[in-house]
């Protein structure tokens, strides 16, 4: 596992006792967990009064850095020896990385599976469908007279899993404009090709 000196910082202040005494580390560890695994955590979990003495700035640096170990140890599915090595690195006490390692093995096998469902291919366009909509009076009453696009992509992924096409609505100066840099992409991506 590689991560960036921002983490590895956040990591290092949450190993510190001083700063962090085992209760505030337990909490925000069971913080960040439910946070990835949990698309409906609780968004005022960092307020728990265990964590009120703690300057928020840094509280929130070291809740960061442990979500990214988290999810940096669940993508390469690190084993208990790869996170403790890393850990001792983080300069954590015993106690600490055992902590930290439980808490990773009992969500292992939801974290994966989150991961897994993100995908790693970008959506694939389909079909465009459009129609044009003419707006001649506001909820207000007033009149408006205006023309605007209504434009549906119909996507797909390489995973095959179905995906809710892509709707919005532009004016005809925007849809130009859209159409405009889809074609410039069309060319270069010709170019690149002919290289």
């Amino acid at each position: 596992m590689e991560l960036s000196e921002y983490v590895q910082s956040g990591l290092q202040i949450l190993a510190d006792s001083g700063c962090f005494s085992p209760s505030a580390y337990t909490v925000l560890l069971q913080t960040a967990f439910q946070s990835l695994l949990n698309a409906q955590a609780d968004q005022v979990a960092l307020d728990h009064p265990v964590l009120k003495h703690i300057d928020p700035t840094v509280l929130k640096h070291c809740h960061a850095a442990v979500a990214t170990c988290i999810l940096e140890a669940g993508k390469h599915k690190a084993d208990k020896s790869t996170i403790s090595t890393y850990l001792e690195d983080c300069k954590f006490d015993r106690e600490r990385i055992e902590q930290f390692c439980t808490e990773y093995q009992k969500n292992k096998d939801t974290l994966e599976i989150i991961l897994g469902s993100i995908g790693r291919c970008p959506l694939h366009i389909t079909d465009v469908s459009w129609r044009l909509e003419y707006q001649i009076k506001t909820n207000q009453l007033h009149k408006t007279y205006r023309p605007a696009y209504l434009v549906t992509l119909n996507v797909e992924n390489s995973d095959s899993r179905s995906h809710p096409d892509v709707s919005f609505s532009c004016t005809m100066e925007q849809l130009q404009d859209l159409v405009g840099k889809l074609k410039d992409a069309a060319k270069s991506l010709e170019r690149a090709s002919q290289m």
